[in-house]
């Protein structure tokens, strides 16, 4: 009988813990696990609309229309040469920057971090609309700067209007946006190299390339393969900003995935939400492939840190 009080006494009390899981797990469920089992429910009917009435089941059709559809497979080039665009400049720049804002003899350090860190926090829709007006084919400040420079070439191109220089362009501003992320990301890896080792390779004379090369290039390897993941994951969801500065054109020459999801399911005349579904089903299914190498990355580099 002792014992069994001595359990009872130490007994964890676990219909409290539900109870203050349950808003989290209703949530979590009412605006994830349920919007993903609907998305792949809807893209296996014919359901045109959230209205539409006799919903037939018609299997893998749709995915078999969308992988023949040459708007889905340019919306999947677009997808990629912005990735090839944006990804590598952000990375790379982002380095650059943090580099220069880590060294101890660079002024200002507070001033410029915090500078490049406020895109971050303007919103994807304020930042295209200001874009919109900066890049203003007529009275915009870029296109007054090329005419005083004689550019004629690029003074006369609406830069977000033509085919050629759209996605290139919103690349530029996507950049510019989210580089203050990485920064924080790249600063915070070089602080957690020990000046020890600094000092040291100091005393054999190494110079500040070698000090680069020997040092600092091995420690941030593992950050580095996690930010390029964190970077990829941030470029594919680049609605927000293209939907505003572009809104897929000219021509679908910046329809990534997402936007061709938005313009099949809400923007078309005719809408087609199972066809939106398939395609969004398919955009979640290489997301998840991305998030699956980013756990294995950061189980990766724990791993190395031991």
């Amino acid at each position: 009988m002792k014992r069994i009080n001595t359990l009872k006494r130490h007994r964890t009390p676990y219909g409290w813990i539900y109870l203050f899981l349950a808003p989290t797990l209703i949530l979590f469920s009412m605006y994830t696990l349920y919007p993903i089992g609907a998305t792949v429910w809807y893209s296996l009917t014919n359901m045109r609309s959230f209205t539409s009435r006799n919903i037939a089941f018609v299997g893998l059709a749709n995915y078999r229309a969308l992988f023949a559809d040459s708007q889905f497979l340019n919306s999947l080039s677009v997808t990629g040469r912005f990735l090839l665009m944006a990804v590598p400049a952000r990375f790379v720049l982002s380095l650059l920057l943090a580099l220069l804002l880590n060294w101890k003899r660079c002024m200002g350090k507070t001033f410029f971090r915090t500078m490049f860190f406020l895109p971050v926090l303007t919103t994807s829709a304020i930042i295209g609309v200001v874009f919109i007006m900066i890049l203003d084919p007529t009275m915009g400040p870029v296109n007054i700067i090329l005419n005083r420079l004689n550019i004629q070439s690029l003074a006369s191109v609406s830069l977000l209007g033509n085919f050629n220089t759209a996605l290139p362009t919103t690349a530029i501003v996507w950049v510019w946006k989210w580089l203050g992320n990485s920064l924080i990301y790249w600063i915070a890896s070089l602080q957690s190299v020990p000046d020890e080792l600094y000092e040291a390779a100091r005393i054999d004379g190494a110079n500040s390339w070698q000090l680069f090369k020997s040092i600092v290039v091995p420690l941030l390897i593992p950050f580095a393969v996690i930010i390029l993941i964190l970077t990829v994951s941030d470029a594919i969801r680049v609605f927000n900003l293209m939907l505003t500065l572009t809104n897929g054109g000219p021509f679908f020459a910046t329809e990534t995935v997402e936007v061709f999801i938005y313009r099949h399911a809400f923007q078309a005349s005719s809408p087609r939400m199972a066809y939106a579904s398939a395609a969004a089903a398919v955009f979640g299914f290489a997301f998840m492939m991305i998030v699956v190498i980013q756990r294995i990355a950061n189980a990766a580099v724990k791993r190395g840190e031991q």
